[in-house]
């Protein structure tokens, strides 16, 4: 299984317009230099060997320092001949919110936050938040359209001049089931890193 960070590493590789090329002259080739793929496929040779480098980061390729005359050079030879990515989704999870004690995280909006909460047609939810930032001409507006769940969850969210309430008194407030904890704690760190909700043990 793969880290995110891999696959990003191999996917922006193989997203090259002349990946596929270079990948046919490895599996082609028992041993090929940086300059004579490029001038193959009529790529600077820095382009080249960058994808070459980067595939021997990853593990695909080896190299070997070879000399011609005194000058030193490399040459890269393919060692893995299936490029297979897989990765689990659910590692993108952040576990930590989880297992968070939601009792205990006590929350409430910001005193000055600058932001406006529209609500819902019915007026039970809220269907967005703008964030403001900047003054007069400099004045920045970014809308985040919230999950019918975040909305209902926001709606009861205290207002600055009330005590805070723990996250899961309003979760059952919000009748929102445990399968959607993660993605109301998702917003509420949004919100929280940007000065809209501050909060206790959080």
């Amino acid at each position: 299984m793969m880290d995110f960070n891999t696959i990003s590493k191999i996917s922006n590789l193989i997203s090259k317009a002349f990946a596929e090329d270079l990948l046919r002259l490895l599996v082609t080739y028992q041993t090929i230099s940086a300059s004579e793929a490029a001038s193959r496929l009529n790529l600077h040779i820095k382009t080249a060997q960058d994808f070459l480098e980067g595939l021997e980061g990853l593990g695909y390729v080896s190299k070997e320092e070879v000399f011609e005359g005194k000058r030193p050079y490399f040459r890269y030879t393919l060692i893995e001949e299936k490029i297979e990515i897989e990765f689990d989704l659910r590692e993108l999870k952040d576990i930590d919110k989880k297992n968070r004690k939601l009792e205990t995280i006590l929350i409430k909006e910001r005193k000055n936050a600058n932001c406006t909460f529209k609500t819902s047609p019915k007026g039970d939810w809220i269907s967005s938040v703008t964030l403001i930032s900047g003054r007069t001409r400099n004045r920045e507006e970014r809308k985040v359209n919230l999950t019918e769940n975040q909305g209902k969850f926001l709606f009861y969210l205290p207002f600055p001049t009330e005590e805070p309430k723990s996250i899961q008194s309003l979760l059952v407030k919000a009748s929102i089931g445990e399968s959607y904890v993660n993605e109301i704690l998702d917003i509420v760190y949004f919100l929280r890193d940007h000065d809209i909700i501050e909060s206790v043990n959080l």
